[in-house]
């Protein structure tokens, strides 16, 4: 074995065992989120669902999220999101990842598998038909994944003042540097009490749709579960924000703040 082969292999061994001592969701795990832009339009709802099962033989956490317009929003800009990841439940890395969107006329239908061994992607447009490989970094997540393996990775510590975390993420045949920093602690108001949480900034590109690099703000409750309870994204016109409003199957008790 090489020394960049055992350099990776020691690499993988260790985020194994990280992610296995410090799993903070389970099967039967479900969120749902109430969409509004600009502070009062209902725009959408938004569910996130783990089930284990099994992908090739290997056991898996199969992560389902999906997002649709409704409301007056619906009949102007239309939009029907499905997101889909395959997790290692070892490992935490993603084999397989579904995206299948329609936003206002746009489209998107790929399946991308994994293979963390050859550090490869293989993204299928299911719309052309063409299939292309890349080349991936190793531990590189797909867009759900990523937020599953972000909470094991601040269960159990205390962030510090402008911690800042980066890991691979490849999304649209593109490989990049996913960051997100901690901003502090804040007691919000909630569907199900007054919460404490922590804040977190993911640096987005800013473009067409977001003003700035650090347009979206997400509050993560600061129990062992450190599930999103808030995320609000500014963009060129207005914002939108979601809220959690139901959950189900949590691994640890819901804390709230009297």
């Amino acid at each position: 074995m090489s020394m960049s082969k055992r350099i990776i292999a020691l690499v993988l061994l260790t985020y194994q065992l990280s992610w296995a001592q410090s799993e903070v969701f389970q099967d039967g795990e479900w969120f749902k989120f109430k969409m509004s832009y600009s502070g009062w339009l209902k725009a959408g709802d938004a569910t996130l669902s783990v089930k284990e099962t099994k992908l090739n033989n290997k056991p898996v956490y199969h992560i389902v999220g999906k997002g649709v317009t409704t409301g007056a929003i619906k009949w102007f800009f239309n939009v029907e999101d499905l997101y889909e990841s395959y997790v290692d439940q070892v490992t935490g890395l993603p084999y397989k990842f579904i995206r299948k969107i329609n936003e206002g006329g746009y489209t998107k239908d790929v399946v991308i598998n994994y293979d963390h061994q050859k550090l490869e992607a293989k993204l299928t447009d299911n719309e052309t038909g063409q299939t292309t490989t890349s080349r991936i970094a190793p531990k590189t997540q797909d867009l759900i994944s990523a937020y599953y393996y972000l909470r094991n990775f601040y269960n159990g510590i205390e962030p510090k003042d402008n911690m800042e975390v980066t890991i691979p993420l490849f999304f649209d045949n593109d490989l990049e540097e996913f960051k997100l920093r901690y901003l502090g602690e804040e007691i919000i108001e909630t569907e199900f009490g007054r919460v404490k949480t922590y804040l977190f900034r993911p640096l987005v590109k800013a473009d067409r749709v977001f003003r700035a690099e650090e347009s979206i703000t997400i509050w993560v409750s600061a129990d062992k579960n450190r599930i999103p309870l808030r995320v609000k994204a500014d963009l060129r016109v207005g914002s939108v924000r979601a809220d959690l409003v139901a959950f189900k199957g949590l691994k640890h008790s819901f804390e709230v703040v009297f």
